[in-house]
């Protein structure tokens, strides 16, 4: 098996709308890929055609399965959360633990107690008793603690603050992922991924944009904040988007292009975009 995803032709329609428009993408193990879009991109569908829960055309192997015949093996090596954490209101912390504990083998039960240990969950507390960003914390411990060789996450820390967000992806990096795992991640809060990303992934209207390492994105990718006498130089270059900021000009630029660090150093300063902005870049005009 040479990659843990493996798409060619991927494609998805609900009736006469496409919401994934024949993609390829490779996904190797050991990696931590953002796929990131705005609403209606086609992420969240994606994402369920690897995990067979919903019916596709093309090809797609997950693990070396087939998700549409080979889900109930596929899903003895995946962790998914969604970004709706749904669990009974009458179901109490330590209930939950014993349950999982019981039903899968891979489950970690002093991983899972670690990380409720870090949080305000009591053993006795009841789901009804705990607010939005309790009862995902309550979700990540059941998951997290499971040894599986691919975690899908599905805007994972909705309803947390920043805080326990934070804490979420220091654990995530810490205590889960090493290189016989890969994780592949949708989220609205790139800036809050993009340092422990390995890959990234921008769909749009059902087609990706944009696949390729972070070491291969900074190589391609420079903004430049533009000298004001050099603004009509800078345009003649092609950027690939421009912004204000401070009333300064600031433009991105493509590499792929043909255009050189060493030219756009002589138009202003130049650093490598974020996430974040070059998320925006690519963007444009999705949400009109």
């Amino acid at each position: 098996m040479s990659s843990v995803i493996s798409a060619r032709g991927l494609t998805k329609r609900y009736g006469k709308r496409t919401a994934v428009d024949g993609i390829d993408f490779e996904i190797p193990a050991g990696r931590i890929v953002g796929l990131i879009g705005p609403n209606g991109s086609g992420k969240t569908t994606t994402l369920k055609a690897a995990l067979g829960l919903v019916p596709f055309e093309g090809h797609l192997s997950v693990l070396g399965f087939d998700p549409r015949t080979q889900r109930d093996d596929l899903m003895q090596d995946v962790c998914f959360i969604a970004d709706v954490a749904i669990l009974p209101r009458w179901l109490r912390v330590k209930d939950a633990v014993d349950f999982v504990e019981g039903v899968h083998p891979r489950f970690n039960r002093e991983r899972a107690e670690r990380y409720i240990a870090s949080t305000k969950l009591e053993p006795t507390m009841k789901v009804k008793q705990m607010s939005k960003g309790m009862i995902v914390q309550l979700h990540l411990a059941l998951v997290m603690a499971i040894d599986a060789k691919l975690l899908v996450l599905d805007e994972p820390t909705l309803g947390l603050d920043i805080i326990y967000r934070k804490q979420f992806y220091q654990n995530l990096l810490e205590d889960y992922f090493d290189e016989q795992k890969t994780i592949v991640i949708t989220t609205h809060q790139v800036e809050e991924v993009e340092h422990i990303l390995t890959d990234l992934m921008f769909i749009r209207d059902g087609r990706i944009v944009l696949a390729a390492s972070m070491e291969e994105i900074g190589e391609r990718y420079i903004e430049v904040m533009v000298s004001q006498d050099k603004v009509s130089a800078a345009n003649a270059l092609q950027p690939i988007d421009r912004r204000t900021v401070f009333g300064k000009s600031v433009m991105l630029f493509d590499a792929a292009g043909g255009v050189s660090r060493q030219q756009l150093a002589a138009l202003g300063e130049t650093r490598n975009p974020s996430v974040a902005d070059l998320f925006v870049a690519t963007m444009k005009g999705s949400y009109a």
